[in-house]
Formats: C-alpha cells, structure tokens, sequence
C-alpha cells in the first residue's frame, strides 16, 4: 500500500482533517519557508498525532545540535534534510533520515545511490527555497534508480489529478505532497481528504 504524507502543515484544522481521512505521516517545516513553524508551534500540533502517525522535520543545512533538539523535543520520527548535507554528516548525526534530492537530470538520481539513509525522497527542484517547486519533474528519470521502491518516497507537483499516474508509474512507497493541497497557498481540509481518497481509490 502506498503511504501518504501531507507537508508543511501550521494549522490544527488541517492536521486534524489530515489525520481523519487516514494520512500516514505528518511534515512539518523547519527550514525556511511560507510554511514553516517554530519547534513551539510544531509541539502544540503534536497533541492532535496520533502514535501510529508519523512526524516528520523538515531541515535545509541545519546544525546537528540543533537537529537533536527539535528531533528530541518536538517527538520527531524522521528528520527530512533538504540542503547540502554529506553522507558523512548524516552518519554523524545518527537519526532516523529521509534525504532528499531534487531532479532535473539522470545524475541528480544517481546522487543517492551515495547515501546510505532510511529513505530518499525524490522531489521537483525549489524555486523560492530549498525544497519543491509544486511542478513534476520528469518521473521517468527515476527508471533503473537502483533504490529500492520501499525506500522511495514521491514529491514534487503532486495533486488529485495525477497521483494516481504517479502511483502507477513510479509505485512509489510513499506519496508526499503539499502545494497540491493548497489554495492560494494555504492548506484546504477538502483537498487533503480528496488527495488521501485518491490514493487509497488506486489500492482498491
């Protein structure tokens, strides 16, 4: 079954419908963003988790001291590094890691083969930050990654309209969208419970 991962949440409405219509991970921005939150703000959302939900933080170059703190004091999952960061320094910082890489060529895939983390996302290069741009990248670049596809997570221009494609073409191990549920930029609870319906529709 794929998993779901709505990112960038702020709001306890939206984390709320999140978790209602059955989302598997919750993500929640560290790094500069139109859509971060504070390490305070991110615990206070915590309370409406549930155990079995994931949390995730999402980091661009931060210091390894300051990715325990948050890890440790929000009740992270995973930590999500967008930025620059070496294999050598995520072995150092020893946590449970999603890496992410953006896409725009067969060598930025071939770029994970050089990390040894629990996941690899592969996401749309950002525009305004790190991280995605709300536009698909080329998904036929991820044929023969060598990552296995349970450790492959989705990003980058997922909607209701196409994750079901993108689901049938990359089977994925887990989908991870957030300005596909936006309007004008901020998250809508009936676009996060269409998303999730549309994924489970495909398991069906």
């Amino acid at each position: 079954m794929t998993e779901v991962k709505i990112c960038g949440l702020t709001e306890k409405k939206h984390v709320k419908a999140a978790v209602e219509a059955g989302v598997d991970a919750i993500g929640f921005v560290f790094a500069p963003s139109s859509r971060s939150v504070s390490m305070e703000e991110a615990k206070a959302l915590t309370v409406f988790i549930p155990e079995e939900v994931l949390k995730i933080g999402v980091f661009v170059n931060e210091t390894k001291e300051k990715l325990h703190q948050i890890y440790e004091e929000v009740g992270l999952d995973y930590i999500q590094l967008h930025g620059e960061e070496s294999s050598a320094f995520i072995q150092s910082v020893n946590l449970p890691t999603i890496k992410a890489f953006s896409i725009k060529e067969k060598a930025d895939v071939a770029k994970a083969s050089e990390y040894e983390v629990d996941y690899y996302l592969f996401d749309a290069p950002g525009v305004l930050y790190q991280g995605g741009s709300g536009i698909p990248f080329d998904w036929n670049l991820l044929k023969d990654s060598g990552i296995p596809q349970s450790k492959l997570i989705l990003a980058g221009g997922l909607n209701q309209e196409n994750v079901r494609e993108a689901i049938q073409r990359v089977k994925p191990m887990m989908v991870d969208v957030s300005s596909g549920v936006e309007i004008n930029k901020r998250k809508d609870e009936q676009l996060i419970r269409k998303f999730i319906e549309k994924v489970r529709d495909e398991e069906r």
